[in-house]
């Protein structure tokens, strides 16, 4: 919240911070095509927001063929739900883009919070939060989060370098995926005990 309210009234030194980021990561992504050219698989493919729903739409496949059905549509709702978020906070704050001479890339929509960034925050979390759950082979577990770590990290520095995103953004998309994530595991637990009833 503190975040957004410094986004919504533009205060300066952080509009002043993002703006120093871009320049240096702009200069950096018109010098270098290589960098610029993989990092933009890696954003526009790898790391896509459609691409951690594909992973999200699998998971649920799998626990309906586990007869998970209440997980399922849990997990499928907060995805859902993180979507409707950050496009609702998108058309309110209404934040403009970088804008460059020469772009290397380009981006519709407003930019406060980065759908990317928090599309994935809330793809890895949920991902990792139901392995715990189920129960799923700790080394498994682990090797899920260093993967969903560098996920969601790289996918708001790869945003950042294309120069799509201020440094503010990503890091909205981060907290906000985050409070998602948190919210419903704490709501998932008590709807589950108040199913389950008092212990005797």
């Amino acid at each position: 919240m503190v975040l957004l309210l410094l986004v919504a009234f533009e205060w300066h030194p952080l509009v002043s911070f993002d703006r120093s980021v871009a320049d240096v990561l702009h200069d950096s992504a018109v010098g270098h095509p290589a960098v610029t050219h993989t990092n933009r698989i890696l954003s526009d493919w790898v790391w896509d927001p459609w691409t951690m729903r594909a992973l999200v739409a699998v998971a649920c496949v799998w626990l309906l063929r586990q007869r998970e059905r209440l997980l399922a549509l849990w997990i499928a709702a907060t995805s859902a739900l993180g979507s409707l978020v950050q496009q609702g906070l998108k058309a309110a704050v209404g934040r403009e883009r970088p804008e460059w001479p020469d772009p290397v890339d380009s981006a519709h929509f407003s930019a406060w919070p980065s759908g990317h960034a928090m599309t994935a925050v809330v793809t890895c979390g949920l991902l990792v939060w139901l392995l715990g759950l189920r129960g799923v082979n700790p080394r498994l577990r682990t090797a899920v989060l260093v993967v969903g770590t560098v996920s969601w990290l790289g996918v708001g520095v790869t945003r950042l370098y294309l120069g799509v995103h201020w440094v503010s953004d990503v890091l909205g998309g981060w907290l906000l995926g985050g409070a998602v994530v948190a919210l419903s595991v704490v709501a998932y637990g008590r709807l589950v005990a108040s199913r389950e009833g008092p212990s005797v």
